[in-house]
């Protein structure tokens, strides 16, 4: 069986465009500031990991993100759709994770990996109800099609999905993600 990949979904770090919940704390510039940082500290992990990974990225052309972060990286644009179509791009086996989660660090996505050479899924809570972390060995569609995204039932309504299908992912420690100003209470790192 091949090594899963680890995809970090992303956008372009633009005014106004990036972590929106953040701007009425600090601005559109700070906000984005703010997301540009995570995005660094998101590949710095996966960098420290050992584990291959890519950016999936939208908002601006492949070699922007390149020139911005790297051009040793492997940058796949999301193409159209909604979130469930850009998930469903993934191929298996495959980490999907997020850009925005301060707490993650490499021993969490070698756990991941090391889940999935015995099991078929793993999964990471956020402490929003939503997931920070989805690791699947064979094609997992079923877990994203017509899913009500940002909402607090994400990983609950996910466990299900998969239990239908007779299968129990792992379950890694909860971790929080970064939605709102308060979220950044414990990570002052992150400020602009």
């Amino acid at each position: 069986m091949s090594e899963p990949m680890i995809s970090i979904f992303c956008r372009w770090p633009e005014p106004g465009e990036a972590k929106t919940r953040l701007i009425p704390g600090f601005g559109p510039e700070g906000a984005a500031a703010i997301y540009a940082k995570l995005l660094a500290h998101t590949m710095e992990v996966c960098r420290a990991s050992g584990i291959a990974f890519e950016l999936r990225v939208t908002g601006a052309p492949v070699d922007r993100f390149k020139a911005r972060f790297g051009a040793d990286l492997q940058v796949v644009e999301q193409g159209g759709g909604d979130l469930t179509d850009k998930l469903s791009r993934v191929p298996a086996p495959a980490i999907v994770i997020g850009s925005d989660c301060p707490g993650l660090t490499p021993q969490v996505l070698k756990d991941a990996r090391d889940t999935l050479s015995t099991k078929p899924a793993v999964i990471g809570p956020a402490s929003d109800g939503g997931y920070y972390l989805l690791g699947y060995n064979e094609p997992a569609d079923f877990a994203f099609a017509d899913m009500e995204w940002s909402t607090d039932s994400v990983f609950a309504e996910t466990l299900k999905r998969f239990a239908a299908r007779g299968i129990h992912p792992a379950v890694l420690p909860e971790l929080s993600d970064v939605d709102t100003a308060a979220d950044l209470d414990d990570w002052p790192e992150f400020l602009p």
